[in-house]
């Protein structure tokens, strides 16, 4: 099936590691010119080194961005326009999790965590939607998760954030479609890493896999009806499925991506 995203002008925050890197490079392969935006620069170059060998006939470049500074983004997002002359696809990917106790978590903590997970997305699209509806046309594809659907343990401010991403997908769902936007929020469950080479040095990855060992990514395997973890690949291709025309009349959802998870 033709997505129709070739010639598309596609922004991905944290494109630089683990599910944001295979986004990147799925729309690339799609034909899509697509902006990283990441504060790991050196990895994000290198994603884009491979983005621009696939052959889709679009082109990546990369932006070092902080997602948490609202002039960065603003920045980035113009740099996005003046480079591609449009933007049709911006993917809130950007995290970040502390497994802890809430009881147990320091301010700092709480604060890096609202700033990554939820302020990012905010200042994300308060930038990217002018131009949407300027051109009359947009999609936004947000990365939550299932601790936002349905809470988890040691996650509780994470969840918060989720939460508030799929909140803010469903609001401005209503508020902007009339100007042919569509929002929509994907839910992953755990995705690990297959390679170092998914991994730049501000993945929170690099320390999650001491925690995941082989035998514990197999014992945790078993609490999901398909049997397995999931691939970063899993989240993109939903991602794709709804930055494409072919999803035109879906909007304002969230979509588990777990191997069952979560079935609400």
């Amino acid at each position: 099936m033709d997505l129709g995203l070739a010639g598309k002008s596609v922004i991905v925050t944290g494109g630089a590691s683990h599910i944001g890197r295979a986004i990147a490079l799925s729309f690339a392969r799609e034909g899509s010119n697509v902006v990283i935006a990441d504060i790991d620069e050196v990895q994000a170059q290198k994603v884009a080194s491979q983005a621009n060998t696939l052959g889709g006939g679009g082109k990546t470049i990369v932006t070092r961005t902080d997602v948490t500074d609202q002039r960065e983004v603003e920045a980035m997002v113009g740099r996005a326009s003046d480079e591609f002359g449009r933007i049709d696809v911006l993917v809130n990917n950007v995290g970040w999790v502390l497994d802890c106790l809430f009881l147990d978590q320091p301010r700092e903590d709480w604060e890096k965590t609202v700033n990554l997970n939820l302020w990012s997305v905010i200042y994300c699209m308060r930038a990217v939607l002018p131009h949407m509806i300027e051109n009359g046309y947009g999609r936004v594809v947000s990365i939550s998760s299932e601790a936002g659907r349905v809470g988890e343990y040691r996650e509780a401010v994470y969840a918060t954030c989720k939460a508030g991403v799929i909140g803010l997908t469903k609001s401005l769902a209503r508020e902007v479609g009339r100007y042919g936007i569509t929002l929509n929020a994907v839910c992953p469950a755990v995705t690990l890493p297959t390679s170092e080479e998914e991994m730049g040095e501000f993945s929170l990855w690099k320390e999650g896999l001491k925690i995941f060992t082989p035998e514990a990514a197999e014992k945790a395997s078993k609490r999901y009806p398909l049997r397995r973890l999931g691939k970063a690949e899993d989240t993109a291709n939903a991602v794709l499925f709804l930055a494409s025309d072919v999803a035109s009349y879906i909007t304002g959802q969230s979509l588990s991506v777990s191997g069952g998870w979560s079935m609400i």
